[in-house]
């Protein structure tokens, strides 16, 4: 297995156990999730923090000790800060809580833990720790606060801000099932935001989310500017959010995350507390959908939502916008400034809908604002199943009068019963065209180039793993002697020794397997033609490993059933029993190595694939059932300013390869002969009629 896989496999396996762990303890102590999500949060934090500071911990006491007593002697807390963000005292330490002796509170020692990172940090850092929901479940199980802190110290002390986000958001996503319906409010699926964030790219500038949740979208970008080897103090976020206890998390997440930036308590129809009108270089969110009963009277005044008109019912007197869909489309717009992009969710509903919402569409359309649309998958959040579109707002987009209309979704992993995700790799090949419709042809061969690079890597150890079967298998096949002696011997029984002798006679060595290795001197060049014809070279070996693996796998059940067999109807030594046992245990095992290589091997070919199979040319093309450009005329005179990704995209034929054109062509001759058919059907029952009339 890759190290690449690895490591995923670990982390994933790292937050089953701790998810199952902490959920037992509060399912045993009759504690509501609602009341034990943000105190769980809180103890993850302990531990990162504690990580956090313990890796410059030495060079915080040096960095004091070298100026103590001297003109540039500065309080050790301020060292701790600028290094790492964080100082923590001895009694904030996660060793400290984890040994603390069972006659003291722990659920105090927590608290005053809480309070002494916090009393270190600047104002708005103040009071978002969760600090009394302990001494609530301390005293309704005191056994649950030791348990939790012990299950955390699991996460190794080395592990990084990477791993800890990846646990983090974890549990949040875990909580908002769990929560149901309210659990929508403070988290969006991963993925989803990961999307949103490598279409729009918020390498530098001021971002704004003003319905943020618990800040996953800032975390997001963050982790994209590093992925993209930038600094993330380049960035400068901006939220809102209604709920005070959802805002704690939040700015818990930009703490823990060392994020620049402001999370203010705001009903985002009401307050404006950042000013955002033509502020922001970037604009994320997922609002909630489909809000009714805002007042008109609160938002006719504000030019935020007025610029491209109010969702308001003509003739009704009533002071109520329709719903609120197209008052955050108005503000994700009115925010951005001259270059600025947007990316966020809406319901399906909001792309065709009409009368008013219509006309505020169409006047977004007309300014060139609107750059791209994406229909997703249902079942990708984790709190409602309707179907959902991103949209993509660019002030400074190239494509003038087009709009790029992307439908993904079949494009998806299952991940259980009811709930779907976009795999890391899915991201990219959606995301690679979009980037493909900006021109950004070697983008795209980068991502090609870091799958082959995957195959690079397997290539070698698939090669070692069929040369290692094949010392195993004919390690096993040496020892048909033993066999054939014991049998000879021992077994008096004739028609056992005549079944052992006759599977000894027809098993076979296998070969020492020469796997030729591919080429791959060039695999990571950004150059498309030596791209396609590696993968083409890919293809084909890997259709021949499947085969070789398939009949190494038959051979392998011959063999064991043999030894199997023997061991029913033979009496051998210890000695050789011993060996045959080894054997029998190696072959199996790099049996499930060698499946599980190819299994990778397929994984990245069949990514490969995927683009290089609709972008042959690494260059932007309309595919059939998941991307097209529209033009001005298609947006406008055919689909009326309707911004359904359906509409333009139309279906995949995989079964007959037909176009478009040819389908509805091929439509059309059906119902020409159909109504034919219908004709001479009609003449027959008549004849039949007449026929019976005149018989009777």
């Amino acid at each position: 297995m890759s190290i690449f896989l690895l490591i995923r496999v670990g982390i994933k396996k790292l937050e089953d156990d701790l998810w199952d762990s902490a959920n037992t303890l509060r399912a045993t102590g009759g504690i509501k999730s609602a009341d034990y999500a943000v105190p769980v949060l809180g103890i993850i934090f302990l531990r990162f923090a504690d990580n956090k500071f313990g890796l410059v911990e030495e060079a915080v006491k040096a960095e004091f000790e070298k100026n103590k007593g001297t003109r540039a002697e500065v309080p050790i807390e301020n060292i701790a800060k600028r290094l790492c963000g964080l100082y923590l005292s001895p009694t904030s330490r996660y060793e400290h809580l984890l040994h603390l002796p069972s006659s003291q509170s722990l659920a105090q020692a927590i608290k005053e833990a809480m309070e002494d990172i916090e009393s270190h940090q600047d104002e708005q850092f103040q009071d978002i720790l969760p600090k009394d929901a302990y001494a609530q479940i301390e005293k309704n199980s005191p056994e649950i606060l030791p348990k939790l802190i012990k299950t955390f110290s699991d996460i190794p002390s080395s592990a990084s801000g990477d791993v800890f986000g990846k646990i983090y958001e974890y549990f949040l996503g875990k909580f908002a099932l769990s929560e149901g319906q309210r659990g929508g409010e403070f988290f969006t699926p991963t993925s989803v935001v990961k999307f949103i964030v490598e279409a729009i790219e918020p390498y530098r500038g001021k971002i704004f989310d003003p319905a943020c949740g618990s800040g996953g979208m800032f975390v997001q970008s963050a982790n994209f500017i590093e992925r993209s080897n930038k600094d993330r103090g380049n960035i400068y976020v901006c939220g809102q959010e209604h709920e005070l206890s959802t805002v704690k998390l939040a700015k818990m997440n930009l703490l823990v995350n060392n994020l620049s930036g402001e999370i203010k308590k705001a009903n985002s129809y009401e307050d404006d507390p950042f000013s955002s009108k033509g502020k922001f270089d970037f604009v994320m969110a997922n609002p909630p959908f489909n809000v009714k009963g805002v007042k008109e009277s609160t938002v006719k005044g504000d030019s935020r939502f007025t610029e491209y008109g109010l969702p308001k019912s003509k003739g009704k007197k009533d002071d109520k916008i329709t719903d609120a869909n197209y008052l955050w489309i108005s503000l994700f717009a009115t925010s951005l400034n001259e270059k600025g992009r947007a990316g966020f969710v809406m319901p399906n509903s909001a792309s065709d809908a009409r009368n008013s919402e219509y006309e505020i569409r169409k006047k977004l359309v007309e300014s060139n604002l609107v750059d791209c649309m994406v229909s997703i998958p249902s079942n990708m959040f984790y709190t409602v199943t309707l179907p959902a579109t991103l949209w993509f707002f660019d002030k400074d987009k190239k494509e003038k009068d087009k709009i790029l209309f992307i439908d993904a979704r079949n494009v998806y992993t299952q991940i259980d019963r009811a709930h779907r995700e976009w795999s890391t790799e899915q991201i990219q090949n959606l995301v690679s065209v979009v980037r493909l419709y900006r021109g950004e042809k070697e983008r795209y061969l980068e991502v090609v180039a870091k799958y082959l690079g995957h195959c690079k890597t397997l290539l070698p150890t698939i090669k070692k793993e069929f040369e290692a079967f094949s010392t195993w298998y004919n390690a096993l096949v040496e020892q048909r002697e033993v066999c054939k002696e014991a049998t000879a011997k021992k077994t008096k029984n004739a028609e056992k020794k005549s079944l052992v002798l006759e599977k000894l006679a027809s098993l076979d060595m296998v070969k020492k397997l020469e796997v030729a290795l591919l080429d791959t001197s060039s695999i990571e060049e950004l150059d498309n033609s030596k791209q396609l014809l590696f993968a083409k070279a890919l293809k084909e070996t890997l259709a021949n490993y499947d085969e070789m693996k398939k009949s190494l796998k038959e051979k392998t059940e011959e063999i064991l059933d043999f030894f199997d067999l023997v061991d029913r109807s033979l009496k051998i030594g210890t000695a050789d029993r011993t060996k045959i046992s080894n054997s029998k245990r190696a072959l199996e095992s790099n049996l499930r190595s060698l499946e599980e290589s190819l299994e990778q091997l397929h994984y990245w070919q069949s990514n490969i694939e995927w683009l290089q199979s609709r972008f042959p040319n690494a260059e932007y093309v309309d595919v059939l059932g998941l991307c097209k450009v529209a033009d001005r005329e298609e947006y406008v005179e055919e689909q009326d300013y309707s911004l359904n990704a359906g509409r333009y995209v139309g279906i995949e034929l995989e079964e007959d390869n037909l176009t478009a054109d040819e389908f509805k062509d091929l439509i059309l001759e059906k119902h020409k002969v159909l109504m034919e058919l219908n004709k001479e059907a009609l003449e027959l029952e008549a004849l039949i009629d007449s026929n019976i009339r005149e018989v009777f």
